[in-house]
């Protein structure tokens, strides 16, 4: 990616200005999730990376990794991390406005976690490309907010959060899928300046009929 978008801006000026240590450290319940669903590790897209916790975690458990994101500075402090970890020949690091390109090739996990954003997204269509990466037998996992949370640029905004299975019926699957998870789990999170509250999120995890 080239270019230069509203999207890779807002996300360039937000990674540019949070401490790297920040999202370095996995999603716990992506963690869970591939634990108990996904066991064997093969290859696993993650969209919207960040920092790369969610990608490091299943690359140090031997998953071979696709991490992307708008931000040049998220996916160099990723590689960096890799290479930190002795993990740089398991995660490759791939940038993307989603709203234009998507990483090629098929996977045995695709994940999408909290893939929020304040600049316009076609999400939805984003998602359903997401669901055609995911290679037969494979998992698409999706983990949404479902609350405000008290570290949230949203704090100061009315919103409706869509119900799981609202969240399943969006990414228009045909009968060849199975529905793992459609739920909305609430725990205690930690925001990025040590804040700890109690958050809903939507978990949405559906796995492709194999050939």
């Amino acid at each position: 990616m080239h270019e230069t978008t509203d999207s890779a801006t807002f996300w360039e000026t937000h990674y540019s200005g949070l401490d790297a240590s920040w999202g370095t450290r996995p999603n716990e319940v992506l963690a869970a999730l591939v634990t108990d669903l996904a066991p064997d590790p093969g290859t696993a897209l993650d969209l919207g990376c960040g920092h790369g916790g969610d990608a490091l975690w299943l690359a140090g458990r031997g998953w071979d990794v696709t991490a992307t994101d708008v931000s040049a500075t998220a996916l160099g402090r990723v590689a960096a991390g890799a290479a930190d970890a002795g993990l740089a020949d398991r995660v490759r690091t791939d940038r993307h406005d989603l709203a234009a390109t998507f990483p090629e090739g098929s996977y045995d996990l695709v994940s999408a976690c909290y893939f929020h954003t304040p600049v316009d997204l076609p999400r939805a269509r984003v998602l359903r490309r997401a669901a055609r990466a995911v290679a037969p037998g494979g998992l698409l996992v999706v983990v949404d907010h479902a609350s405000v949370a008290p570290w949230s640029w949203r704090t100061d905004e009315e919103v409706r959060f869509p119900a799981p299975e609202e969240a399943l019926a969006s990414l228009a699957l045909d009968d060849g899928w199975r529905t793992e998870r459609c739920h909305a789990p609430r725990r205690v999170a930690t925001g990025p300046g040590g804040q700890r509250a109690e958050v809903t999120e939507n978990v949405v995890v559906v796995r492709r009929a194999a050939r």
